[in-house]
């Protein structure tokens, strides 16, 4: 009976050694470990669209378990300051979010720039033929006098309402909603019509139609041009190296975005679904990703 006792006392340490291992970042004791990835994200169609498409690849080319979860601005900080999640994948820099960097910057780790070039202003068809907002005032009527928005707080519309004083501009800001603006957006280009809208970039709007932003006078620059960073808790390269990395790699062009985007917008099916078949048909793109650990 001696084999067995020592089969079963050999039993019991490998098992007390697997729950040590268990809570020690980074050890295997021989087999390999779940990965795990928790992201948070804004509910904005950028962040949507490449968030899901992060979710696609960490599932399907590296065996992660990810996790993905919406919501605003401020809990968003706080839940990577706390390290309850590993990631917020949407710091949009210098302006945009620099308070929340400021407030947090002890707590969380700028992993890069997933997206250069944001930009936000007024924006109209090519087909209108003016080229700045100094211009607005001589072709108002054009325009019904109206400059059409979004959502009452959003921060570009609070901009467009100091814009309108800077500039002395006889229009006024309608306030509406997203899907509203770029629903009044597809009508007017429909109908070949003169419209000005609140718009940014990225956005699916400008892989749709032909737009421009409208040029700033030198001396009343309201908006400047910037980059959406992700960014990790603290800890995120010492005890998830791997998905730090990844991180990191990620990059998308303007035109990749768009596209991306555009493809979300224009299916009926979920967006998982949408995103798994961009990243098959941009195995390039993603494979760079990939980091080799």
């Amino acid at each position: 009976m001696k084999p067995f006792r020592h089969l079963a006392a050999f039993a019991a340490v490998a098992g007390i050694a697997a729950l040590l291992c268990a809570t020690i970042p980074g050890c295997s004791g021989g087999q390999q470990q779940a990965k795990k990835a928790d992201l948070v994200y804004v509910n904005w169609a950028e962040g949507v669209a490449y968030t899901h498409l992060a979710k696609a690849v960490l599932e399907d080319k590296m065996e992660y378990t990810v996790t993905v979860t919406a919501a605003d601005v401020g809990p968003a900080y706080t839940s990577i300051a706390q390290g309850d999640k590993d990631a917020f994948m949407e710091t949009w820099l210098p302006v945009l979010h620099k308070d929340y960097v400021d407030k947090y910057q002890e707590d969380v780790v700028d992993l890069g720039i997933v997206y250069e070039g944001t930009q936000s202003g007024l924006v109209v068809p090519s087909y209108v033929t003016i080229d700045s907002i100094s211009q607005l005032n001589e072709h108002k009527d054009k325009f019904d006098k109206e400059i059409i928005g979004i959502d009452a707080g959003a921060g570009i519309m609070k901009t467009t309402e100091k814009l309108i004083e800077e500039y002395e501009l006889d229009l006024k800001l309608v306030s509406s909603s997203g899907p509203a603006m770029t629903a009044a957006l597809k009508k007017a280009v429909d109908n070949k019509e003169w419209i000005v809208v609140t718009g940014w970039r990225p956005h699916w709007k400008f892989g749709r139609w032909d737009l421009k932003f409208l040029k700033q006078d030198e001396d009343k620059v309201m908006w400047k041009k910037g980059s959406i960073h992700i960014f990790g808790r603290k800890k995120i390269g010492e005890d998830k190296p791997e998905l730090a990395a990844f991180l990191k790699n990620m990059k998308l062009s303007d035109q990749k975005l768009s596209d991306l985007m555009l493809k979300i917008e224009n299916s009926d099916a979920d967006v998982e679904s949408v995103a798994r078949e961009w990243m098959t048909a941009n195995s390039e793109v993603v494979q760079a990703w990939i980091p080799e650990m």
